[in-house]
């Protein structure tokens, strides 16, 4: 009898154990590929260390061992190599490690440098030896990291205990972003890294930073220190959904170049680029307020916008006049030298040509410059900017709205109205980024029932998942220049970072596979059931979420 109880009991634990290597891994974005390779675990312990193979793997191997320590509990040791910032000092480059008999189990990155798809990584996790990750580039080395994260327990103080597997994995497209406007309301430089930080870890690689609008103008400029001395400040502040409450008290902010820099670099060492957005020739009332001569009426008052919406109804576009351009171009220069990385926004959108139209002097620039509409004159101001920033080695993005009067092929599009803009990028031959406002404005509330964070909506968890980023219909050719898509963020109703956090978690990780997993791999039923343990990720990680999808969904949570 008790030798069956013995027996009864190892097949119980036998078949926990078989369960437990079954379990499916709770990874998002779903990786290309993910291998159970034996019976064995790896823990990783307090006295673990992280190996790099060149000094340039540093912020990977530091940002590891920080989160390690931040949210786990678990200090680990780095060794960097060489000029590297090490904690341990002295160490030879290396191209590559390998264990010796005896050594310590450890975690090791390594930067192949194989001309693969950028992006791309190895990561395998071998009970004998520890955990090593293999990138095809810096950023490759980085995404592995991420992978590894999501492997972890999601609370502290519990020494991860690893099962063997390795993942093969790279992104699907190029350009995976979020976007964030600081104009209807402004957030401190600590939030901006820590919004910088929810992207890394999705792998989500640009962040598109909405800095001027009708109500404010957020960024330093030290060619035009106006704007921001009258620009930044606006008269009052409206509280609560629409029509909401005014509260008659100045509200403001800007973000100085030192702010800048410190984001920049932030963002750089977690392989994200920032892509600033200052918005013309409309949405321009705060530049108006601050110079009211660039107006086509500069004789009527100009104050920075005290309500959302586009706007028009009041005069807010730039005037073709000499001081404008100069304007654009002093501005648009210092922003590239501000900014480092390839690409500039010009906004471009919503631009009430009523006001062109019903000025005589407007229309005599347009004669003599041999523009045959209004269409042409937005074209004309986007085609100006081009040349300033192209003139200082970048790219400019804008939205859709420039393809109206023409735009030369090097011009990026992002599209925020109906896909079927996006297609006429497309076959138009411009590289074109999806962002299209149904399926990725995650300001819109993400069930009928749910107010929190504005009246417009819904936009569900599945909705956002089921986005077809590649449209139909498309020519191999056109299929290429989709270069990615990503998620928005407009503040009109979120005057604070738990709001700013509730709106986009957790459709922020349904936008992260949506565009790094492949096609093949994207399954809603497979995602649905890891967003219970993403949120416990989102509750280690400090911040707010959501939970619309589990009750729209009838989903019990288990916690």
């Amino acid at each position: 009898m008790y030798l069956k109880k013995i027996m009864a009991a190892t097949l119980a634990l036998t078949a926990l154990a078989g369960q437990a290597q079954e379990k499916p891994f709770n990874i998002i974005p779903e990786p290309v590929e993910t291998t159970v390779t034996g019976q064995g675990e790896f823990q990783i312990q307090r006295n673990t260390t992280i190996r790099v193979s060149e000094p340039a793997l540093a912020s990977s191997a530091t940002y590891l061992a920080d989160y390690m320590d931040r949210y786990l509990g678990i200090p680990l040791q780095t060794e960097i190599p060489k000029t590297g910032k090490s904690r341990r000092k002295g160490n030879p480059a290396v191209e590559t490690i390998t264990l010796k008999p005896g050594e310590p189990a450890c975690i090791v990155l390594i930067n192949r440098k194989n001309g693969e798809v950028s992006g791309g990584y190895q990561l395998e996790i071998i009970p004998a030896e520890g955990i090593r990750i293999e990138g095809n580039d810096e950023a490759g080395v980085f995404y592995g990291v991420q992978t590894l994260i999501q492997l972890l327990p999601t609370r502290a103080g519990v020494l991860p205990i690893l099962p063997a597997v390795k993942v093969n994995d790279y992104p699907r497209f190029a350009y995976r972003g979020m976007h964030l406007d600081v104009v209807r309301h402004f957030f401190p430089v600590s939030f901006i890294k820590k919004y910088i930080d929810y992207l890394a870890l999705h792998k989500l690689n640009y962040f598109h930073w909405h800095l001027t609008d009708d109500q404010a103008w957020r960024v330093e400029m030290k060619c035009r220190p106006e704007l921001t001395e009258k620009g930044s400040v606006r008269e009052g502040e409206i509280f609560g959904l629409y029509p909401g409450k005014y509260q008659p008290l100045p509200y403001g902010g800007y973000y100085t170049h030192e702010d800048v820099r410190e984001i920049v670099r932030y963002a750089a060492e977690r392989y994200i680029t920032v892509i600033p957005e200052i918005d013309i020739p409309g949405h321009c009332m705060a530049v108006l307020a601050t110079y009211p001569q660039f107006s086509t009426t500069p004789n009527e008052p100009k104050k920075a916008a005290l309500t959302w919406g586009i706007f028009n109804k009041f005069n807010n576009v730039l005037a073709p006049k000499p001081e404008v351009f100069d304007f654009l171009k002093d501005v648009f220069s210092e922003l590239c030298d501000l900014f480092p990385g390839q690409y500039i926004h010009v906004g471009g959108d919503e631009c009430a040509k009523r006001w062109w139209q019903e000025s005589e002097e407007t229309q005599q620039f347009m004669r003599e410059h041999g523009l045959k509409d209004e269409k042409a004159l937005q074209s004309y101001f986007v085609h100006y900017v081009q040349d300033v920033v192209n003139g200082k080695g970048k790219t400019l993005i804008g939205w859709d709205e420039i393809l109206e009067g023409g735009i030369s092929e090097d011009c990026i599009v992002m599209n925020w109205r109906r896909p079927e803009f996006g297609k006429k990028a497309l076959k138009t031959n411009h590289r074109t980024i999806f962002t299209c406002s149904a399926w990725s404005y995650f300001n819109l509330k993400e069930s009928r029932t749910q107010a929190e964070i504005g009246p417009r909506g819904p936009l569900p968890l599945e909705k956002v998942y089921g986005f077809q980023i590649v449209p139909d219909s498309l020519t191999a050719q056109q299929q290429k220049l989709v270069w990615g898509a990503q998620g928005c963020l407009w503040t009109e109703y979120i005057p604070t970072t738990w709001k700013a956090e509730f709106a986009v978690f957790p459709r922020m990780s349904a936008l992260a596979e949506n565009v790094w997993s492949p096609l093949e791999k994207k399954n809603w039923e497979n995602f649905a059931r890891k967003v219970e343990t993403q949120c416990e990720r989102y509750e280690l990680w400090g911040a707010r979420y959501s939970e619309a999808f589990f009750r729209t969904q009838d989903v019990e949570r288990k916690r």
